[in-house]
Protein backbone atom coordinates (compact mmCIF):
# COMPACT_ATOMS: atom_id res chain seq x y z
CA UNK A 1 0.00 0.00 0.00
CA UNK A 2 1.10 3.56 -0.92
CA UNK A 3 0.66 6.63 0.49
CA UNK A 4 0.65 10.11 -1.18
CA UNK A 5 2.71 12.76 0.14
CA UNK A 6 1.18 16.23 -0.49
CA UNK A 7 3.18 19.33 -1.18
CA UNK A 8 4.67 20.51 2.01
CA UNK A 9 5.13 24.21 -0.22
CA UNK A 10 1.99 26.57 0.28
CA UNK A 11 1.21 29.88 -0.73
CA UNK A 12 -1.54 32.09 1.51
CA UNK A 13 -3.85 33.09 -0.57
CA UNK A 14 -7.23 35.40 1.27
CA UNK A 15 -6.09 33.59 4.61
CA UNK A 16 -6.09 29.95 2.91
CA UNK A 17 -3.69 27.48 2.17
CA UNK A 18 -2.99 26.36 -1.35
CA UNK A 19 -0.35 24.41 -2.81
CA UNK A 20 2.07 26.63 -4.80
CA UNK A 21 1.83 23.85 -7.44
CA UNK A 22 -0.74 20.71 -7.25
CA UNK A 23 0.26 17.25 -8.20
CA UNK A 24 -1.12 15.28 -11.11
CA UNK A 25 -1.29 11.67 -10.44
CA UNK A 26 -2.65 8.92 -13.13
CA UNK A 27 -4.40 6.33 -12.63
CA UNK A 28 -6.23 3.67 -14.20
CA UNK A 29 -8.89 3.76 -11.93
CA UNK A 30 -9.83 6.75 -9.63
CA UNK A 31 -11.83 5.73 -6.87
CA UNK A 32 -13.43 8.93 -4.63
CA UNK A 33 -14.64 7.35 -1.13
CA UNK A 34 -13.22 4.89 1.07
CA UNK A 35 -16.39 3.49 1.82
CA UNK A 36 -16.97 -0.41 1.89
CA UNK A 37 -17.80 -0.23 -1.92
CA UNK A 38 -14.86 1.86 -2.60
CA UNK A 39 -12.86 -0.36 -0.71
CA UNK A 40 -14.06 -3.61 -2.42
CA UNK A 41 -13.16 -1.95 -5.92
CA UNK A 42 -9.84 -0.94 -5.07
CA UNK A 43 -8.83 -4.26 -3.94
CA UNK A 44 -10.05 -5.80 -7.22
CA UNK A 45 -8.24 -2.89 -8.76
CA UNK A 46 -5.25 -3.91 -7.53
CA UNK A 47 -5.69 -7.76 -8.25
CA UNK A 48 -6.53 -7.46 -11.89
CA UNK A 49 -2.95 -5.53 -11.99
CA UNK A 50 -4.70 -1.68 -12.22
CA UNK A 51 -2.88 1.29 -10.93
CA UNK A 52 -5.56 2.72 -8.63
CA UNK A 53 -6.26 5.45 -6.14
CA UNK A 54 -8.76 5.43 -3.31
CA UNK A 55 -9.41 8.79 -2.26
CA UNK A 56 -11.35 9.12 1.25
CA UNK A 57 -12.45 12.59 2.31
CA UNK A 58 -11.92 11.53 5.71
CA UNK A 59 -9.80 10.11 7.85
CA UNK A 60 -10.80 6.71 8.18
CA UNK A 61 -11.72 4.14 5.80
CA UNK A 62 -14.51 1.67 5.67
CA UNK A 63 -17.76 4.03 5.81
CA UNK A 64 -20.43 2.65 8.09
CA UNK A 65 -18.82 -0.75 7.98
CA UNK A 66 -16.21 0.37 10.51
CA UNK A 67 -18.30 3.07 11.85
CA UNK A 68 -20.45 1.20 13.77
CA UNK A 69 -22.89 -1.22 11.60
CA UNK A 70 -21.77 -4.14 12.79
CA UNK A 71 -24.71 -6.07 12.98
CA UNK A 72 -24.38 -6.74 9.10
CA UNK A 73 -27.57 -6.43 7.17
CA UNK A 74 -27.87 -9.28 4.63
CA UNK A 75 -31.47 -10.85 3.92
CA UNK A 76 -29.99 -14.04 2.62
CA UNK A 77 -26.10 -14.85 3.83
CA UNK A 78 -26.07 -16.76 0.34
CA UNK A 79 -26.44 -13.49 -1.78
CA UNK A 80 -22.76 -12.21 -0.54
CA UNK A 81 -20.24 -13.63 -2.93
CA UNK A 82 -16.37 -12.31 -3.83
CA UNK A 83 -14.24 -10.04 -1.69
CA UNK A 84 -17.62 -9.22 0.39
CA UNK A 85 -17.53 -12.97 1.75
CA UNK A 86 -13.93 -12.83 1.67
CA UNK A 87 -14.29 -10.05 4.25
CA UNK A 88 -16.46 -11.28 6.64
CA UNK A 89 -14.41 -14.80 6.74
CA UNK A 90 -11.47 -12.66 7.39
CA UNK A 91 -13.64 -11.45 10.61
CA UNK A 92 -14.08 -14.83 11.72
CA UNK A 93 -10.12 -15.78 11.25
CA UNK A 94 -9.68 -12.05 13.13
CA UNK A 95 -12.03 -13.29 15.92
CA UNK A 96 -10.31 -16.79 15.86
CA UNK A 97 -7.15 -15.52 17.62
CA UNK A 98 -7.15 -14.97 21.11
CA UNK A 99 -5.55 -12.16 21.32
CA UNK A 100 -8.65 -10.17 20.20
CA UNK A 101 -10.67 -11.24 22.61
CA UNK A 102 -9.90 -8.37 25.52
CA UNK A 103 -13.00 -7.86 27.34
CA UNK A 104 -14.55 -11.25 27.30
CA UNK A 105 -13.72 -14.85 26.31
CA UNK A 106 -14.61 -16.06 23.08
CA UNK A 107 -17.13 -18.39 24.70
CA UNK A 108 -19.24 -15.53 26.77
CA UNK A 109 -19.93 -13.78 23.56
CA UNK A 110 -23.24 -14.68 22.14
CA UNK A 111 -24.29 -12.38 18.92
CA UNK A 112 -27.97 -11.62 18.78
CA UNK A 113 -30.52 -9.56 16.43
CA UNK A 114 -31.03 -10.30 12.93
CA UNK A 115 -27.84 -11.68 11.18
CA UNK A 116 -26.20 -14.48 13.36
CA UNK A 117 -23.49 -16.89 12.86
CA UNK A 118 -24.61 -20.51 12.39
CA UNK A 119 -22.07 -23.06 13.83
CA UNK A 120 -20.26 -24.25 11.09
CA UNK A 121 -19.92 -21.41 9.08
CA UNK A 122 -16.83 -19.70 7.40
CA UNK A 123 -17.74 -16.00 8.06
CA UNK A 124 -19.16 -13.99 10.81
CA UNK A 125 -21.78 -11.66 10.93
CA UNK A 126 -21.11 -9.58 13.73
CA UNK A 127 -17.96 -7.30 14.90
CA UNK A 128 -16.40 -4.23 16.31
CA UNK A 129 -15.76 -1.36 13.96
CA UNK A 130 -12.20 -1.88 14.94
CA UNK A 131 -11.77 -4.98 14.03
CA UNK A 132 -13.43 -4.28 10.86
CA UNK A 133 -10.76 -1.97 9.75
CA UNK A 134 -7.98 -3.89 10.87
CA UNK A 135 -9.61 -6.42 8.78
CA UNK A 136 -9.94 -3.73 5.60
CA UNK A 137 -6.07 -2.72 6.47
CA UNK A 138 -4.73 -6.03 6.25
CA UNK A 139 -6.36 -6.44 2.95
CA UNK A 140 -5.57 -3.39 1.85
CA UNK A 141 -1.68 -4.00 2.40
CA UNK A 142 -1.25 -6.94 0.87
CA UNK A 143 -2.29 -5.04 -2.62
CA UNK A 144 -0.92 -2.37 -4.56
CA UNK A 145 -2.92 0.86 -4.01
CA UNK A 146 -2.85 4.33 -3.35
CA UNK A 147 -4.79 5.79 -0.40
CA UNK A 148 -4.91 9.23 0.20
CA UNK A 149 -6.89 10.46 3.16
CA UNK A 150 -8.46 14.04 4.58
CA UNK A 151 -9.19 15.27 0.74
CA UNK A 152 -12.44 16.36 -0.31
CA UNK A 153 -13.41 17.04 -4.38
CA UNK A 154 -13.99 20.60 -5.04
CA UNK A 155 -17.54 20.83 -5.97
CA UNK A 156 -17.44 23.69 -7.82
CA UNK A 157 -17.11 23.73 -12.00
CA UNK A 158 -13.33 22.99 -11.08
CA UNK A 159 -13.73 19.91 -9.36
CA UNK A 160 -14.43 17.40 -12.40
CA UNK A 161 -12.76 18.03 -16.20
CA UNK A 162 -14.58 16.54 -18.42
CA UNK A 163 -13.57 15.93 -22.73
CA UNK A 164 -15.44 14.12 -25.15
CA UNK A 165 -18.22 12.57 -22.95
CA UNK A 166 -15.33 11.23 -20.62
CA UNK A 167 -14.23 12.77 -17.52
CA UNK A 168 -10.67 13.15 -17.63
CA UNK A 169 -9.33 14.54 -14.34
CA UNK A 170 -10.86 15.29 -11.21
CA UNK A 171 -9.49 18.15 -8.80
CA UNK A 172 -9.75 18.35 -4.84
CA UNK A 173 -10.23 21.42 -2.89
CA UNK A 174 -6.98 21.39 -1.99
CA UNK A 175 -5.88 21.67 -5.46
CA UNK A 176 -4.60 17.92 -5.53
CA UNK A 177 -5.70 16.39 -9.48
CA UNK A 178 -5.72 12.99 -10.32
CA UNK A 179 -6.37 11.50 -13.96
CA UNK A 180 -7.94 8.56 -14.98
CA UNK A 181 -9.35 6.30 -17.45
CA UNK A 182 -11.97 5.09 -15.36
CA UNK A 183 -14.02 7.26 -12.05
CA UNK A 184 -15.92 6.03 -9.70
CA UNK A 185 -17.96 7.42 -7.45
CA UNK A 186 -18.54 5.09 -3.74
CA UNK A 187 -19.68 7.70 -1.70
CA UNK A 188 -22.48 7.85 0.14
CA UNK A 189 -23.52 11.93 -1.02
CA UNK A 190 -22.85 10.93 -4.36
CA UNK A 191 -20.91 14.30 -4.41
CA UNK A 192 -18.49 12.80 -7.58
CA UNK A 193 -21.60 12.21 -9.71
CA UNK A 194 -23.21 15.27 -9.27
CA UNK A 195 -20.35 17.22 -10.26
CA UNK A 196 -19.97 15.45 -13.23
CA UNK A 197 -23.09 16.14 -14.50
CA UNK A 198 -24.98 13.34 -14.19
CA UNK A 199 -28.62 12.76 -13.37
CA UNK A 200 -29.91 12.45 -10.19
CA UNK A 201 -32.57 12.72 -7.92
CA UNK A 202 -33.40 13.20 -4.12
CA UNK A 203 -36.21 12.25 -1.91
CA UNK A 204 -39.20 10.07 -2.46
CA UNK A 205 -41.01 9.33 -5.98
CA UNK A 206 -44.33 9.47 -6.47
CA UNK A 207 -45.61 5.72 -6.50
CA UNK A 208 -47.34 7.31 -10.12
CA UNK A 209 -44.23 7.63 -11.27
CA UNK A 210 -42.81 4.05 -11.01
CA UNK A 211 -46.00 2.47 -10.66
CA UNK A 212 -45.11 1.16 -7.09
CA UNK A 213 -47.53 0.68 -4.00
CA UNK A 214 -44.70 1.39 -0.99
CA UNK A 215 -43.06 4.87 -2.26
CA UNK A 216 -43.64 8.07 -1.74
CA UNK A 217 -45.92 9.65 1.39
CA UNK A 218 -46.44 6.98 3.97
CA UNK A 219 -48.49 8.16 6.58
CA UNK A 220 -50.91 5.00 7.33
CA UNK A 221 -48.28 3.57 8.93
CA UNK A 222 -48.72 -0.05 6.84
CA UNK A 223 -46.14 -3.40 6.75
CA UNK A 224 -46.61 -4.76 3.05
CA UNK A 225 -45.88 -8.72 3.38
CA UNK A 226 -44.56 -10.10 -0.25
CA UNK A 227 -47.98 -10.77 -1.40
CA UNK A 228 -49.54 -7.79 -0.96
CA UNK A 229 -51.36 -8.24 2.22
CA UNK A 230 -51.59 -4.89 4.23
CA UNK A 231 -51.44 -5.38 7.58
CA UNK A 232 -51.88 -2.27 10.22
CA UNK A 233 -48.87 -1.31 12.20
CA UNK A 234 -49.25 2.11 13.46
CA UNK A 235 -46.98 1.45 16.92
CA UNK A 236 -44.38 0.41 14.37
CA UNK A 237 -41.54 2.89 14.83
CA UNK A 238 -44.19 5.20 16.22
CA UNK A 239 -45.49 7.09 19.51
CA UNK A 240 -47.99 5.49 21.42
CA UNK A 241 -51.74 7.33 21.21
CA UNK A 242 -52.38 10.31 23.03
CA UNK A 243 -48.94 12.55 22.63
CA UNK A 244 -49.65 15.66 22.81
CA UNK A 245 -47.46 17.79 20.31
CA UNK A 246 -47.94 21.23 21.86
CA UNK A 247 -44.78 23.28 24.52
CA UNK A 248 -48.05 23.73 26.49
CA UNK A 249 -50.09 20.67 26.37
CA UNK A 250 -53.50 21.03 24.53
CA UNK A 251 -52.69 24.85 23.71
CA UNK A 252 -51.88 25.08 20.18
CA UNK A 253 -51.07 28.75 20.43
CA UNK A 254 -48.00 27.91 22.08
CA UNK A 255 -46.42 26.18 18.91
CA UNK A 256 -45.43 23.06 18.58
CA UNK A 257 -42.27 20.88 20.31
CA UNK A 258 -38.79 20.75 18.35
CA UNK A 259 -38.48 18.57 15.17
CA UNK A 260 -42.48 18.91 14.78
CA UNK A 261 -43.40 19.89 11.07
CA UNK A 262 -46.12 22.91 10.26
CA UNK A 263 -48.89 21.57 8.56
CA UNK A 264 -49.54 17.98 7.69
CA UNK A 265 -47.40 14.98 6.23
CA UNK A 266 -49.03 15.20 2.84
CA UNK A 267 -51.13 12.56 0.67
CA UNK A 268 -50.24 9.47 0.73
CA UNK A 269 -48.27 7.97 -2.13
CA UNK A 270 -47.06 11.25 -3.35
CA UNK A 271 -43.75 12.31 -3.71
CA UNK A 272 -41.36 14.87 -2.22
CA UNK A 273 -37.69 16.21 -1.59
CA UNK A 274 -37.36 14.41 1.73
CA UNK A 275 -35.20 11.95 2.88
CA UNK A 276 -35.25 9.49 5.71
CA UNK A 277 -33.70 9.62 9.14
CA UNK A 278 -29.79 10.12 9.40
CA UNK A 279 -28.40 8.48 13.32
CA UNK A 280 -24.91 7.13 14.18
CA UNK A 281 -24.88 3.46 14.33
CA UNK A 282 -23.24 3.63 18.41
CA UNK A 283 -20.89 1.14 19.30
CA UNK A 284 -21.39 0.86 23.28
CA UNK A 285 -20.00 -0.97 26.29
CA UNK A 286 -21.01 -2.19 29.35
CA UNK A 287 -17.52 -3.05 30.12
CA UNK A 288 -17.06 -0.87 33.37
CA UNK A 289 -13.16 -0.58 32.34
CA UNK A 290 -13.53 0.38 28.83
CA UNK A 291 -16.89 2.48 29.53
CA UNK A 292 -17.40 6.83 29.04
CA UNK A 293 -20.90 7.34 30.39
CA UNK A 294 -22.87 8.96 28.78
CA UNK A 295 -22.75 12.87 28.98
CA UNK A 296 -24.91 15.78 28.44
CA UNK A 297 -24.38 17.66 25.51
CA UNK A 298 -23.49 21.59 25.64
CA UNK A 299 -26.40 23.44 25.57
CA UNK A 300 -28.70 20.97 26.11
CA UNK A 301 -32.50 21.75 26.57
CA UNK A 302 -34.65 19.22 27.42
CA UNK A 303 -37.26 20.78 25.55
CA UNK A 304 -35.78 18.74 22.76
CA UNK A 305 -36.47 15.45 24.65
CA UNK A 306 -39.97 16.53 25.68
CA UNK A 307 -41.73 13.96 23.06
CA UNK A 308 -39.74 11.16 24.19
CA UNK A 309 -40.77 12.07 28.17
CA UNK A 310 -44.25 12.32 26.98
CA UNK A 311 -44.24 9.07 25.08
CA UNK A 312 -43.51 7.13 28.31
CA UNK A 313 -46.00 9.36 30.01
CA UNK A 314 -48.28 8.52 27.56
CA UNK A 315 -47.60 4.81 28.47
CA UNK A 316 -44.68 3.60 26.30
CA UNK A 317 -42.38 0.74 28.32
CA UNK A 318 -40.04 -0.39 25.47
CA UNK A 319 -36.42 0.13 25.61
CA UNK A 320 -35.90 2.38 22.59
CA UNK A 321 -33.52 0.93 21.02
CA UNK A 322 -31.73 -2.33 18.76
CA UNK A 323 -29.15 -2.76 20.88
CA UNK A 324 -27.36 -5.79 19.29
CA UNK A 325 -24.47 -7.42 20.98
CA UNK A 326 -20.83 -7.55 19.27
CA UNK A 327 -17.67 -8.87 20.50
CA UNK A 328 -15.92 -7.68 23.60
CA UNK A 329 -19.37 -6.44 25.40
CA UNK A 330 -19.72 -3.82 22.60
CA UNK A 331 -22.96 -3.10 20.78
CA UNK A 332 -24.49 -2.19 17.83
CA UNK A 333 -26.86 0.45 18.76
CA UNK A 334 -29.95 1.31 16.21
CA UNK A 335 -33.04 2.70 16.08
CA UNK A 336 -36.28 1.64 17.67
CA UNK A 337 -39.97 2.60 18.12
CA UNK A 338 -41.03 5.96 18.40
CA UNK A 339 -38.76 8.74 19.70
CA UNK A 340 -35.17 7.06 19.69
CA UNK A 341 -31.60 7.36 17.66
CA UNK A 342 -32.71 8.91 14.78
CA UNK A 343 -32.95 12.70 14.43
CA UNK A 344 -36.21 12.38 12.12
CA UNK A 345 -36.53 15.09 9.76
CA UNK A 346 -33.36 17.37 10.86
CA UNK A 347 -30.94 15.65 7.62
CA UNK A 348 -33.47 16.92 4.47
CA UNK A 349 -30.78 19.09 3.55
CA UNK A 350 -28.07 16.94 3.83
CA UNK A 351 -27.46 15.71 0.22
CA UNK A 352 -26.87 19.12 -1.19
CA UNK A 353 -25.35 21.10 1.46
CA UNK A 354 -22.05 22.48 1.17
CA UNK A 355 -19.31 20.87 3.52
CA UNK A 356 -19.46 23.10 5.81
CA UNK A 357 -23.31 22.99 6.44
CA UNK A 358 -22.82 19.00 6.62
CA UNK A 359 -20.48 19.53 8.95
CA UNK A 360 -23.33 21.47 11.24
CA UNK A 361 -25.50 18.80 10.37
CA UNK A 362 -23.35 15.95 11.52
CA UNK A 363 -22.52 17.62 14.92
CA UNK A 364 -26.42 18.51 15.11
CA UNK A 365 -27.26 14.98 15.08
CA UNK A 366 -24.23 14.07 17.48
CA UNK A 367 -25.61 16.62 19.86
CA UNK A 368 -28.98 14.94 19.57
CA UNK A 369 -27.83 11.45 20.18
CA UNK A 370 -25.72 12.91 23.12
CA UNK A 371 -28.63 14.26 24.48
CA UNK A 372 -30.83 11.52 24.16
CA UNK A 373 -28.67 9.02 25.48
CA UNK A 374 -27.70 10.93 28.81
CA UNK A 375 -31.64 11.38 29.18
CA UNK A 376 -32.31 8.13 28.71
CA UNK A 377 -29.89 7.30 31.33
CA UNK A 378 -30.19 9.94 33.75
CA UNK A 379 -33.44 12.07 33.47
CA UNK A 380 -36.04 12.08 36.31
CA UNK A 381 -38.85 11.84 33.82
CA UNK A 382 -37.75 8.57 32.68
CA UNK A 383 -39.11 5.31 34.13
CA UNK A 384 -36.49 3.67 36.36
CA UNK A 385 -36.62 0.50 34.26
CA UNK A 386 -35.48 2.43 32.09
CA UNK A 387 -33.06 4.69 33.55
CA UNK A 388 -31.06 1.27 35.14
CA UNK A 389 -30.45 -0.51 31.81
CA UNK A 390 -29.40 2.72 29.46
CA UNK A 391 -27.18 4.01 32.68
CA UNK A 392 -25.00 0.79 32.10
CA UNK A 393 -24.20 1.78 28.84
CA UNK A 394 -21.79 4.08 27.12
CA UNK A 395 -19.35 4.94 24.17
CA UNK A 396 -16.09 2.81 24.28
CA UNK A 397 -12.43 4.43 24.93
CA UNK A 398 -10.85 1.83 22.48
CA UNK A 399 -12.99 2.17 19.33
CA UNK A 400 -12.90 5.42 17.94
CA UNK A 401 -10.64 8.92 17.68
CA UNK A 402 -12.52 11.13 19.62
CA UNK A 403 -12.08 11.43 23.36
CA UNK A 404 -15.66 11.27 24.05
CA UNK A 405 -16.02 8.15 22.57
CA UNK A 406 -18.52 8.85 19.18
CA UNK A 407 -17.71 8.60 15.83
CA UNK A 408 -17.88 10.53 13.13
CA UNK A 409 -19.25 8.62 10.48
CA UNK A 410 -22.75 9.64 10.77
CA UNK A 411 -25.70 6.47 8.80
CA UNK A 412 -26.25 8.23 5.34
CA UNK A 413 -29.01 5.83 4.56
CA UNK A 414 -30.29 7.76 1.48
CA UNK A 415 -28.93 10.92 -0.21
CA UNK A 416 -28.70 11.46 -3.78
CA UNK A 417 -29.57 8.96 -6.22
CA UNK A 418 -28.27 8.22 -9.63
CA UNK A 419 -31.06 8.56 -12.53
CA UNK A 420 -29.68 6.44 -15.73
CA UNK A 421 -30.86 4.17 -18.23
CA UNK A 422 -32.34 1.71 -15.93
CA UNK A 423 -33.86 2.47 -12.48
CA UNK A 424 -34.36 -0.21 -9.81
CA UNK A 425 -37.96 -0.39 -8.49
CA UNK A 426 -40.23 -2.46 -5.95
CA UNK A 427 -41.23 -4.46 -9.10
CA UNK A 428 -37.22 -5.48 -8.82
CA UNK A 429 -37.55 -6.47 -5.23
CA UNK A 430 -40.63 -8.15 -5.69
CA UNK A 431 -39.41 -10.19 -8.81
CA UNK A 432 -42.12 -9.22 -11.17
CA UNK A 433 -39.07 -7.39 -13.37
CA UNK A 434 -35.84 -9.43 -13.48
CA UNK A 435 -32.45 -7.53 -14.33
CA UNK A 436 -30.93 -10.01 -16.85
CA UNK A 437 -27.13 -8.14 -17.12
CA UNK A 438 -26.59 -8.90 -12.64
CA UNK A 439 -23.82 -7.61 -11.10
CA UNK A 440 -24.77 -8.56 -8.05
CA UNK A 441 -27.65 -9.31 -5.87
CA UNK A 442 -29.70 -7.67 -3.28
CA UNK A 443 -31.55 -9.54 -0.21
CA UNK A 444 -32.95 -7.06 2.05
CA UNK A 445 -36.40 -6.27 2.86
CA UNK A 446 -37.54 -2.75 1.08
CA UNK A 447 -36.76 -0.67 4.65
CA UNK A 448 -37.20 3.17 5.19
CA UNK A 449 -36.41 4.67 8.27
CA UNK A 450 -39.06 8.13 9.35
CA UNK A 451 -38.59 11.29 7.05
CA UNK A 452 -40.94 13.14 9.35
CA UNK A 453 -42.93 14.43 12.35
CA UNK A 454 -46.63 15.67 12.32
CA UNK A 455 -49.47 16.49 14.41
CA UNK A 456 -52.82 14.29 13.21
CA UNK A 457 -55.98 15.10 13.03
CA UNK A 458 -56.65 14.29 16.44
CA UNK A 459 -54.15 16.99 17.61
CA UNK A 460 -51.80 13.98 18.16
CA UNK A 461 -47.71 13.78 17.54
CA UNK A 462 -47.29 11.00 14.60
CA UNK A 463 -44.06 10.08 12.61
CA UNK A 464 -44.27 9.16 9.04
CA UNK A 465 -41.54 7.57 6.72
CA UNK A 466 -40.89 4.29 7.62
CA UNK A 467 -41.65 1.52 5.55
CA UNK A 468 -40.83 -2.46 6.22
CA UNK A 469 -41.59 -4.79 3.13
CA UNK A 470 -40.84 -7.86 1.98
CA UNK A 471 -38.81 -8.58 -0.93
CA UNK A 472 -38.90 -11.78 -3.49
CA UNK A 473 -35.66 -13.66 -2.14
CA UNK A 474 -32.31 -12.25 -3.37
CA UNK A 475 -32.64 -10.69 -6.89
CA UNK A 476 -30.47 -9.31 -8.89
CA UNK A 477 -29.26 -5.39 -9.57
CA UNK A 478 -28.72 -4.53 -13.54
CA UNK A 479 -25.07 -3.23 -14.27
CA UNK A 480 -26.60 -0.78 -16.43
CA UNK A 481 -28.43 0.48 -12.62
CA UNK A 482 -24.60 1.33 -11.63
CA UNK A 483 -23.31 3.30 -14.61
CA UNK A 484 -24.42 6.92 -15.89
CA UNK A 485 -26.52 7.80 -19.35
CA UNK A 486 -23.63 7.49 -21.84
CA UNK A 487 -24.29 11.18 -23.12
CA UNK A 488 -23.52 12.24 -19.59
CA UNK A 489 -20.38 10.50 -18.82
CA UNK A 490 -18.80 7.36 -20.53
CA UNK A 491 -15.95 6.83 -17.66
CA UNK A 492 -17.88 6.58 -14.52
CA UNK A 493 -19.38 3.99 -12.00
CA UNK A 494 -21.71 5.37 -9.47
CA UNK A 495 -22.17 1.68 -6.98
CA UNK A 496 -23.50 3.37 -4.04
CA UNK A 497 -25.38 5.82 -5.04
CA UNK A 498 -27.07 4.09 -7.44
CA UNK A 499 -29.93 4.56 -10.44
CA UNK A 500 -33.05 3.37 -8.06
CA UNK A 501 -36.22 4.58 -6.40
CA UNK A 502 -36.90 5.59 -2.65
CA UNK A 503 -37.62 1.99 -2.00
CA UNK A 504 -36.12 -0.03 -4.57
CA UNK A 505 -32.76 1.38 -2.97
CA UNK A 506 -33.83 1.16 0.44
CA UNK A 507 -33.58 -2.75 0.01
CA UNK A 508 -30.37 -2.38 -1.89
CA UNK A 509 -28.46 0.42 0.50
CA UNK A 510 -26.64 -2.30 2.68
CA UNK A 511 -23.36 -2.47 2.92
CA UNK A 512 -22.53 -6.29 1.86
CA UNK A 513 -24.14 -4.97 -1.26
CA UNK A 514 -22.02 -1.98 -1.59
CA UNK A 515 -19.32 -3.89 -1.20
CA UNK A 516 -20.34 -6.88 -4.28
CA UNK A 517 -21.13 -3.53 -6.45
CA UNK A 518 -18.15 -1.82 -5.74
CA UNK A 519 -16.13 -5.25 -6.99
CA UNK A 520 -18.13 -5.91 -9.91
CA UNK A 521 -17.61 -2.10 -11.46
CA UNK A 522 -13.87 -2.61 -10.77
CA UNK A 523 -14.41 -5.66 -12.60
CA UNK A 524 -16.01 -3.86 -15.42
CA UNK A 525 -13.45 -0.77 -15.63
CA UNK A 526 -10.74 -3.39 -15.80
CA UNK A 527 -12.44 -4.52 -19.14
CA UNK A 528 -13.58 -1.54 -20.32
CA UNK A 529 -9.98 0.20 -20.38
CA UNK A 530 -8.64 -3.19 -22.20
CA UNK A 531 -11.65 -2.73 -24.98
CA UNK A 532 -10.88 0.69 -24.86
CA UNK A 533 -14.81 1.29 -24.90
CA UNK A 534 -17.32 3.58 -22.62
CA UNK A 535 -18.69 1.48 -19.79
CA UNK A 536 -22.16 1.50 -21.32
CA UNK A 537 -20.53 -0.45 -24.46
CA UNK A 538 -19.08 -3.21 -22.54
CA UNK A 539 -21.11 -6.70 -23.66
CA UNK A 540 -22.28 -8.31 -20.55
CA UNK A 541 -21.45 -11.83 -21.40
CA UNK A 542 -17.93 -11.58 -21.18
CA UNK A 543 -18.33 -8.90 -17.82
CA UNK A 544 -20.42 -12.19 -16.38
CA UNK A 545 -17.59 -14.40 -16.83
CA UNK A 546 -15.19 -12.41 -15.19
CA UNK A 547 -18.10 -12.09 -11.99
CA UNK A 548 -18.48 -15.50 -11.55
CA UNK A 549 -14.54 -16.09 -12.51
CA UNK A 550 -14.25 -13.96 -9.21
CA UNK A 551 -16.80 -15.91 -7.01
CA UNK A 552 -19.16 -13.12 -7.24
CA UNK A 553 -22.86 -14.48 -6.79
CA UNK A 554 -25.47 -13.45 -9.36
CA UNK A 555 -28.76 -15.69 -9.06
Amino acid sequence: MHYLILPLLFLLITGNSHPIMAQTESYDLVIYGGTSAGVAAAIQASRMDQSVVLIEPSSRLGGLTTGGLGQTDIGNKQAIGGIAREFYQNIRKHYEQPENWKWQSQEEYQDGGQTRTSAGEDAMWTFEPSAALQVYEQMIDAENIDIVYNERLDRSDRGVSKSGGRIQSITMESGETYQGKMFMDATYEGDLMATAGVSYTVGRESNEAYGETVNGVQANHWSITLKGTLSKNAANHNFVPGVDPYVEKGNPESGLLPYIIEGGPGIDGRGDDKVQAYGFRMCLTDHPDNRIPFEKPPGYDPLNYELLFRNYEAGETRLPWINSAMPNRKSDTNNNHGFSTDFTGQNHAYPEASYQEREKIVEAHRNYQKGLMWSLAYHPRMPEKIRNVISKWGTCKDEFEREDGWQNQLYIREARRMVSDYVMTQHHCEGLEVAEDAVGLAAYGMDSHNIQRYVDHNGYVQNEGNVQASVQGPYPISYKSIVPKKEEVGNLFVPVCLSATHIGFGSIRMEPVFMVLGQSAAIAAALSIDQGIAVQDLSYEPLKAALLAQNQRLK
